[in-house]
């Protein structure tokens, strides 16, 4: 049961925010009482606190596998970076032209005021976990010959890391996945196009429609 109510939890927080999270409605999802609720977790800060870790947890754990297999050049990581966004992204909306919520560490961070600071401090964590894999990743590309000497590290490093980071809000202000997946293949059509030694990746990548 714990379990199934985390599974709501982190769609209506998704979907409503901390202020829209009510364990009535969680307790009517379930067929459960709120006692039954309050047994598991005593109060709405521990059921929230437990719902980002975990779903900070997972991301990490999801991207991490990404971006420490060796068998993927630095282009083919960034893509499939994508792939994980556009998978979470269509579980909340159809088709690839609508802007609803889709990312549990978007939503929240528009309601810092109302995270505990242990909850603030998984949300910072998620930065700095994909901060590291991507830094990383980078210095194996130049290290591997994808990129070339001369490419600016850092700099190349910290734009991905801010498209990625801001995956959620920016389809959301965007109003489709069609923003994200552009900012994603134009950023990799440039760093190709600048630095690229032509063994970053089996194939170039393809701008999105409407670039």
């Amino acid at each position: 049961m714990r379990e199934q109510i985390k599974a709501v939890a982190t769609e209506l927080l998704i979907t409503h925010g901390v202020r829209g999270l009510r364990f009535g409605d969680i307790a009517d999802r379930l067929d459960i009482t709120r006692a039954n609720i309050h047994y598991h977790f005593g109060t709405k800060k521990n059921l929230v606190e437990e719902v980002i870790d975990e779903y900070v947890q997972a991301a990490i754990a999801g991207l991490g596998e990404v971006w420490s297999d060796p068998g993927l050049t630095y282009q083919e990581k960034a893509l499939r970076t994508m792939e994980f966004n556009r998978g979470r992204y269509t579980k909340f909306n159809t088709g690839s032209r609508t802007g609803r919520s889709w990312s549990l560490i978007s939503r929240m961070r528009l309601e810092t005021d109302q995270l505990s600071d242990e909850a603030r401090a998984k949300l910072r964590q998620f930065t700095l976990e994909i901060e590291t894999y991507i830094n990383d990743a980078v210095v194996r590309a130049q290290k591997n010959g994808e990129l070339s000497p001369s490419a600016p590290v850092r700099d190349i490093a910290i734009q991905l890391i801010a498209i990625v980071d801001s995956a959620g809000s920016i389809t959301q202000d965007g109003g489709s996945f069609d923003r994200l997946e552009h900012l994603y293949t134009a950023y990799l059509h440039i760093i190709d196009h600048a630095y690229g030694t032509g063994r970053g990746a089996a194939k170039r990548p393809v701008l999105a429609a409407g670039s």
